[in-house]
């Protein structure tokens, strides 16, 4: 469908100002976020006297690779607010995502960071083409998982009209934007699929909705897959790009008027992206790790998060500021289900835990229709091989309880009797079968 370039009025300064501006700016943020974390946060006063740099050291913004990078480890290692940067009677907000069993990996807000975080949030709506007085339906789930409030707050501060659905009751999902007539949705790619099939299930012409403009992020998602829904559902279809570590949904966004990759909003994070073996800074073009330093958060700010995610930077295009490439995988085992970042790891915690079965697992990941569809095969001890069926079905129900419980997803468990999961001649199972469509299209 047809697009048109925003006005320059439209636009912050700061979206059309020059690289030196933008490089000028990065520098001092850069320099005072590095101060804040030495004086405040014992983590990193360790972290950077190990490598043997200071904040004083970072006197131009190449100098930013001689200092540590930081790994969800480290949140974990410092859970719950050992990473914090403030007194904890400062937070205004704590999120936090799931994680291994009792250590999920939370991160904190002053009312500073949460303005902050609405500002760049309404920033990319307004980049999706969206303005004052439009209507917002919010399918992103609410609570600990930033992409709900997120989104909400953003479509508020940009002046709209926000409707807090969540996830889920697809069939209400329907009513209401049939009802309320919304120009604007947010949620992920693939539930949106689901959506406009219930459409299709209800008699309904998805293409005649009201719905001008889909914003989807929170998992990988194709150039097929965009094609798809804009045929579909006759809107135009952009990328959103977060992560709870450095601030939530919003760290970067597609235009509507260019749909080459979401923009990174660099007046807010710095990126880079490394070599994932090495640790070596590539010059943008180079396929890499993405990694982020924050630049204006202060009740956790982040310095060179490891993101895992395999992308390009590229040059600028519809703003000053440099984009992301599609991602095009990950530098580490971790799985997005339906949103959800998922590590083997926790799965194997879980298994470990019951003591009829072994260490031994596999995850199943599929995909039935638009949604990924988990299955997690586990087998019983020697001990245990002469369960009866009950016993079973019994020590299934709790594996599948303990996930969805602890990890935040539905599973199919399946107990297998003893030596059931292929070991290979190392002795080590295949943990991960993932048989979903790859996301190079």
């Amino acid at each position: 469908m047809p697009v048109k370039s925003p006005a320059p009025g439209d636009l912050e300064p700061i979206e059309r100002a020059s690289r030196d501006e933008i490089e000028a700016l990065q520098l001092s943020r850069l320099r005072a976020t590095l101060k804040r974390v030495y004086e405040h946060v014992p983590h990193y006063r360790q972290a950077f006297d190990a490598k043997g740099v200071h904040p004083d050291d970072l006197q131009q913004l190449s100098d930013l690779s001689r200092f540590p990078f930081t790994v969800k480890k480290d949140l974990r290692e410092n859970y719950p607010f050992g990473l914090f940067a403030v007194p904890r009677s400062q937070v205004a907000r704590i999120h936090a995502s799931s994680g291994t069993t009792g250590k999920p990996t939370v991160v904190g807000y002053t009312a500073n960071d949460i303005s902050h975080w609405a500002d760049l949030v309404a920033r990319s709506i307004r980049a999706a083409g969206g303005r004052a007085g439009d209507t917002v339906h919010v399918a992103y789930g609410y609570g600990l998982f930033t992409g709900g409030l997120g989104a909400h707050y953003g479509a508020e501060r940009l002046g709209c009209t926000v409707i807090p659905m969540s996830g889920g009751q697809t069939e209400k999902q329907v009513q209401l934007i049939q009802d309320f007539k919304p120009e604007i949705i947010m949620v992920t790619p693939s539930y949106m699929q689901v959506i406009i099939e219930e459409f299709v299930r209800q008699g309904l012409d998805p293409a005649a909705s009201s719905l001008k403009v889909g914003i989807f992020g929170a998992e990988p998602w194709t150039e097929a897959m965009r094609r798809e829904i804009e045929g579909k559902a006759d809107i135009d279809a952009v990328d959103i790009y977060g992560l709870s570590e450095v601030m939530g949904p919003g760290v970067a966004s597609e235009c509507i008027e260019s749909k080459d990759g979401p923009v990174v909003w660099e007046d807010h994070f710095y990126p880079e992206i490394i070599d994932p073996l090495t640790g070596e800074v590539l010059p943008d073009g180079s396929e890499g790790e993405l990694v982020f330093t924050s630049l204006t958060k202060e009740a956790l700010p982040i310095i060179r998060y490891r993101t895992r995610d395999l992308t390009r930077l590229l040059p600028p295009t519809s703003r000053s500021f440099r984009r992301m490439g599609k991602i095009v995988g990950r530098s580490d085992d971790m799985l997005i289900i339906r949103g959800v970042n998922v590590f083997p790891t926790q799965i194997e915690e879980i298994v470990l835990a019951h003591q009829a079965l072994s260490g031994q697992y596999q995850i199943v990941v599929d995909r039935d229709g638009h949604l990924d569809q988990v299955q997690v095969r586990c087998e019983l001890q020697p001990a245990a091989s002469h369960m009866d069926e009950a016993g079973v079905r019994e020590v299934a129900g709790w594996v599948t309880h303990r996930i969805k419980t602890l990890v935040g997803i539905s599973t199919e468990v399946q107990v297998l009797p003893s030596d059931s999961i292929e070991r290979t001649l190392t002795g080590k199972a295949r943990r991960v079968l993932d048989k979903r469509p790859r996301q190079n299209a």
